[in-house]
């Protein structure tokens, strides 16, 4: 694990990792049985992880901003067809959620996702998806079965987002969730499917504690 990817021992993550653990079990079981209907997500639940790449790392960090990389730049074409550069949401705290449509676990988390965005749209954060192997059609496909209203960036051509990412962390699970701060740094990561609204939204909430 890089420097910039030690887990902030100090600032937060006691109350997260709690957090998670509480909920992992329940919320987990709950966000299933939710989607039961869905083949992929009952392939997830029964064993059967297709369309899921696993970690044996950390599923939830803080970093504390002594120890954050530099400001992660990155941008390429939405599923819309429309163009996104980093620059169209500096200053925001950013979410970046790396998925694609055959994960199940990206399937089971999407509802969370969506009801943290709404929770937080308007309050100086941004929400992008990066869809790591999916076209367009696809991927706007799966936004409107699941209730997705922000954008997602189609990686899967030049892999750019994913690139721009590397430096900072290696995307070792899909899916991965980001926070960056509002200087564009890597706040927290959840690795692996998110279990919880709650961790999400507490995670965003440091980070717009933070003075710019």
């Amino acid at each position: 694990m890089s420097p910039s990817l030690r887990p902030n021992r100090s600032v937060g993550r006691p109350r997260i990792n709690r957090a998670a653990a509480a909920v992992a079990g329940v919320a987990l079981a709950v966000g299933l049985s939710a989607c039961a209907p869905d083949p992929v997500a009952q392939q997830y639940l029964s064993g059967d992880n297709k369309g899921y790449i696993g970690s044996a790392g950390l599923r939830v960090e803080e970093i504390a901003p002594a120890d954050r990389g530099e400001p992660v730049t990155f941008g390429g074409v939405l599923d819309s067809g429309d163009s996104f550069r980093y620059g169209d949401v500096a200053g925001d705290v950013v979410v970046v959620n790396f998925w694609y449509a055959a994960c199940g676990p990206c399937r089971v988390e999407a509802k969370d996702l969506e009801s943290v965005w709404q929770e937080y749209e308007g309050k100086g954060v941004s929400f992008v998806g990066v869809n790591t192997y999916d076209q367009a059609d696809t991927s706007r496909a799966f936004a409107e079965k699941y209730g997705v209203t922000y954008p997602s960036l189609i990686d899967v051509n030049t892999g750019e987002a994913k690139l721009a990412f590397a430096e900072a962390t290696t995307i070792q699970a899909t899916p991965t969730t980001l926070v960056l701060d509002k200087q564009g740094r890597v706040a927290a990561r959840i690795i692996g499917q998110l279990e919880e609204a709650s961790i999400l939204s507490t995670l965003i909430k440091d980070a717009l504690a933070e003075k710019a």
